[in-house]
């Protein structure tokens, strides 16, 4: 065990570090080779990590390919560009159509999706309005991890545990949805409250003409985004690999870009991070290095024990731990180190708290509010960012994480508790 727990800390450092020429994907797949040269994950077992990750993975895949069309369609300046007529020159009220343009792309086309398209839009907006761009740019990065609560496809973290244990859109729902309202709720209230002097300026959009031409091509990309949409709900409901709407989605969208001469091959190629796709696999890898190891299963018996302890107390514990871990390792190795020891749980325990499970979903969604390496999300809104001048310090993202956290974590799972006292 000391091994694996040793490789494991070492490439996380590395991850979280960074030194030139490592990024996070080069670092965690030298952290997976060590795993196989040492012999802790054998190469037939590695195999068999990607057949059980090939559904994320392709998910990941669909998803980054839709992002880019629907990007060259202009349909994320296009929202932007509805919230600021939407505001009348309200500066309160632009920072709650944010948040809520923000909501939906999150709710159907992930939180990297909104990190990755709608924050350099908002940024540009709110610079031209005269803006202070923190409220609007914070409200970017927040609602990204909050609102991936809502769907299981709202935050590739999610299909983690929706693979593992087969969870139903339905069952996803009654567990989750309330504590997803619950926790934007508040979110956007202490948003409200934190940057009251900050969002009470008005502005003038006199000059923001309509700067996106409403087209065939993009009536055909709104079209094929709420086709995939669609597709998710039914695949969800008849507990069907999620990639297949996500790639179906995406060879629609893309076989329309090419149509209407749109694309190329020389645009399609760049919108795919490779890496991203390297460091999700290698992160499983490792977290099966640990699990061969007995780590995963030393954890499950420590929450196995909680769960004994009422189920209160068990979610508390199960949301604010993965959130704390999350904060620390990332939420995908968080993720997959709590669904492996849930696993070992549900096989060893007669009568298993299912709500551990969404339990985790919430720290592992939440969580990444404090810290930027807590997601991918995170860290691509903050790198967008500072390509556009914005110098975000990490302290600075972490000490408003650390107002609004705590409070998102205990209202959701009072929220989950009901749910789990309502549904069983």
């Amino acid at each position: 065990m000391i091994l694996a727990l040793s490789i494991f800390a070492l490439t996380l450092i590395l991850v979280m570090a960074r030194p030139k020429p490592l990024n996070e994907a080069t670092a965690a797949s030298l952290g997976a080779i060590v795993m196989l040269a040492s012999g802790v994950v054998l190469p037939p077992e590695a195999f068999e990590v990607l057949r059980a990750s090939a559904n994320i993975l392709l998910f990941f895949l669909g998803l980054m390919l839709i992002s880019a069309v629907a990007d060259r369609a202009g349909f994320f300046e296009w929202s932007a560009l509805k919230a600021v007529r939407l505001a009348k020159g309200n500066g309160r009220r632009l920072l709650f159509i944010v948040f809520a343009l923000g909501a939906v792309i999150t709710a159907f086309l992930s939180n990297d999706a909104t990190a990755l398209m709608l924050t350099p839009v908002v940024y540009v907006l709110v610079t031209k309005l005269r803006l202070n761009a923190l409220p609007y740019v914070f409200a970017c990065a927040f609602i990204a991890n909050t609102a991936s609560l809502i769907l299981p496809v709202s935050n590739p973290v999610n299909l983690l545990a929706v693979d593992k244990f087969d969870l139903t859109l339905g069952e996803y729902l009654r567990f989750l949805f309330l504590p997803a309202l619950l926790a934007i709720t508040v979110n956007i209230a202490l948003f409200a409250i934190i940057f009251r002097k900050q969002i009470s300026t008005p502005f003038k959009d006199d000059d923001f003409g309509e700067t996106v031409k409403v087209d065939a091509f993009f009536l055909f990309v709104c079209s094929g985004l709420a086709l995939t949409a669609l597709g998710y709900i039914f695949a969800s409901i008849y507990g069907l690999p999620l990639s297949w709407p996500a790639l179906g989605g995406a060879a629609i969208l893309i076989a329309g870009g090419f149509g209407f001469r749109r694309l190329n091959l020389g645009s399609v190629g760049p919108s795919i991070s490779w890496s991203i796709l390297l460091f999700i696999f290698s992160l499983a890898l490792l977290v099966k290095g640990l699990d061969n190891a007995g780590a995963t299963n030393a954890l499950g018996e420590a929450l196995s024990g909680l769960s004994s302890n009422g189920s209160l107390e068990a979610v508390a514990s199960t949301s604010f731990g993965t959130a704390a871990g999350s904060n620390l390792i990332n939420n995908w190795s968080m993720m997959m180190v709590s669904v492996s020891s849930l696993a070992n749980i549900s096989n060893s325990v007669p009568h298993f708290d299912q709500s551990l499970i969404y339990s985790a979903i919430i720290g592992a969604d939440l969580g990444p509010n404090i810290a930027i390496i807590g997601s991918l999300s995170s860290m691509l809104w903050l790198v967008l960012l500072r390509q556009r001048g914005l110098n975000i310090h990490p302290l600075q993202y972490m000490k408003l994480g650390l107002i609004v956290t705590p409070l998102l974590l205990i209202v959701s799972a009072l929220g989950l508790y009901a749910c789990s006292l309502l549904w069983g």
